[in-house]
């Protein structure tokens, strides 16, 4: 069977897998279950051609895998096929563990698991089955790899991952000014010390590249209607949570009841091999028939949640620059009380408060962008900068919102 197989993506044209390997972890049922999983969750409620998957952003990601080792290769770095290949394997892999519809689900279902630890052992369980193929992968991907500048290429804050997010959702969310000019940064890579560098040349496009960042998170990610819509997510499921734990029946397919039903820690999916199985089956369309089975339910804010998720009956959301005081939460929520005849403690359910922010670059950070300077430095991008964007760009950002029905104004 010939494996060297070329797909046709949107965003780069033709792409290539460049080994066989590659083409079976591909094949792999883990890998393939990223395309039930949409890559920007509930984001398709405001930008309608948001539908891509982490399947596509996956393939993406080692495209420019293959683009940036190509380029250093070019400048004389040292680079063996078996590291070649586990760079790409470990790129491809970095979103396996993810859950379902995004990053809206990390919290309602789970105790503090984050979606890369759940990668790392779906990457061991796979080294098992490949009989120990994706050793130097699961190094690269943990950053104990003697090169460091391949976990970097992986993980950093100019790594290939952000890189694909950043020009793929763009494309598809039709926000063409959060394109952040991935090919020019690629050329500019270089390795000084086994580390990534940039050359002088490429400060300007890092500003550019933290521009695109910025303008993304806040334009697309952290849109507060996407918000609303995320938070009504973990809500619903969060209620369906804690009744199916009081013992009310919760229709849900065995999968997800499995993890409704009990509280899984991190070291639980460690040490029982059996969670780990029932998360593989986990996907969006899980949650999605639950919600279609979720409106019918006799609870009222479960069935509340349910319908206005189906019918894009969104939670109304007001940002403010400071934390709501108690008593316009109070306010709010004996409002919902009196609308839909609740308890207290209910009606606290359908007001929803909490916090956005965002820095598109942490000059603090251990893995910093650094730039190679004529002279032979290495400095932090925002020292050679003579551009006040960067040192900009670095200040965190918050804000303060509450969700709450549109029907009690």
């Amino acid at each position: 069977m010939n494996k060297k197989k070329i797909f046709n993506d949107p965003v780069y044209g033709f792409v290539t897998i460049p080994t066989e390997f590659l083409f079976d972890l591909i094949e792999h049922p883990y890998f393939q279950r990223l395309r039930r999983i949409q890559q920007l969750g509930l984001t398709g409620f405001v930008y309608p051609g948001a539908l891509h998957t982490r399947f596509h952003h996956a393939l993406g990601a080692m495209h420019l895998m293959s683009l940036a080792l190509r380029t250093l290769k070019d400048k004389g770095v040292k680079i063996s096929a078996a590291e070649g290949e586990a760079a790409m394997a470990a790129i491809l892999l970095h979103d396996v563990g993810h859950g379902p519809l995004s990053h809206a689900l990390e919290t309602a279902i789970f105790q503090d698991v984050p979606h890369e630890q759940l990668s790392l052992f779906l990457m061991e369980r796979l080294n098992k089955e490949f009989h120990g193929k994706l050793d130097l992968a699961i190094e690269m991907f943990k950053g104990t790899y003697p090169r460091p500048f391949f976990h970097q290429l992986v993980s950093s804050q100019l790594d290939m991952d952000r890189l694909d997010y950043l020009n793929r959702d763009s494309f598809y969310t039709g926000v063409e000014e959060g394109r952040p000019g991935a090919d020019r940064l690629i050329k500019m890579l270089r390795v000084h010390d086994e580390r990534l560098v940039l050359e002088e040349k490429a400060v300007y496009s890092v500003e550019n590249f933290l521009v695109s960042r910025r303008l993304m998170y806040w334009q697309v990610y952290l849109h507060k209607t996407v918000t609303s819509a995320e938070q009504m997510v973990i809500r619903v499921v969060q209620r369906a949570r804690d009744l199916a734990r009081q013992g009310v029946e919760v229709p849900a397919n065995s999968c997800l009841g499995y993890f409704l039903g009990r509280a899984v820690s991190l070291d639980e999916f460690e040490k029982n091999e059996k969670i780990l199985s029932h998360f593989v089956e986990l996907d969006d369309y899980d949650i999605w028939s639950a919600i279609k089975a979720w409106a019918g339910h006799a609870d009222i804010v479960l069935s509340y949640l349910a319908k206005s998720i189906l019918h894009r009956n969104l939670l109304k959301i007001v940002l403010a620059p400071e934390p709501f005081d108690d008593e316009f939460r109070l306010g709010i929520q004996e409002l919902i009380a009196e609308k839909f005849g609740l308890p207290m403690d209910e009606a606290a359910l359908l007001m929803i408060p909490g916090r956005l922010s965002n820095s598109a670059y942490n000059a603090e950070s251990q893995e910093p962008i650094e730039i190679l300077t004529k002279k032979g430095d290495v400095v932090n991008v925002m020292e050679a900068s003579d551009l006040p964007n960067i040192r900009a760009l670095s200040q965190r950002v918050e804000k303060f919102y509450i969700c709450y029905p549109k029907e009690i104004v």
